[in-house]
């Protein structure tokens, strides 16, 4: 007796069953799971080195802020110390969670580069036209692959409904 031959993994190949391409990495055990498409590693690494970029900037301000600086307000410097640690951790984990796949953090993530983008304008022309790149050229390249097919498609996973007790 002979075997019929197998299908080629498709879009939604399981983890353990070796075919897949190399550098490919499913999104989870589930036989149902898309694969990750390479441009969710990018997506979420620009997110994360966002995230890192700010938690950098709460540490240096929280330094200065330690250290004596003068400032206008203590209690305002406080707060913008309170902003720039809760929005590098919202950061973190909108890069986690499209990292596994849910469908939220793409929304997020559009919000964190136009945000960006509205800072790196002014940098860019500014006199700062290094700094201003390295938002613009990141943001950009995170916004297009935000809006790929295959980013869409893996990124579709619902937040599972919490349990009744």
């Amino acid at each position: 007796m002979s075997r019929p031959p197998e299908d080629p993994p498709g879009p939604f190949a399981d983890a353990g069953d070796g075919g897949l391409p190399e550098g490919q990495a499913s999104a989870g055990t589930d036989p149902s799971s898309p694969v990750r498409p390479r441009a969710v590693a990018v997506i979420c690494g620009i997110v994360a080195a966002e995230a890192t970029a700010l938690l950098g900037a709460a540490a240096w301000y929280g330094f200065q802020l330690a250290s004596g600086a003068p400032v206008m307000s203590f209690w305002g410097a406080i707060f913008t110390l309170g902003l720039l640690l809760a929005f590098a951790s919202w950061l973190y984990a909108v890069a986690v969670f499209l990292f596994r796949g849910f469908r939220w953090p793409r929304a997020g993530a559009l919000v964190a580069q136009l945000f960006v983008l509205t800072i790196g304008f002014p940098t860019l022309t500014g006199g700062f036209p290094a700094a201003g790149a390295a938002m613009l050229i990141p943001a950009a390249t995170a916004i297009v692959l935000l809006f790929d097919k295959r980013v869409i498609r893996f990124a579709s996973r619902a937040a599972s409904a919490p349990p009744a007790l």
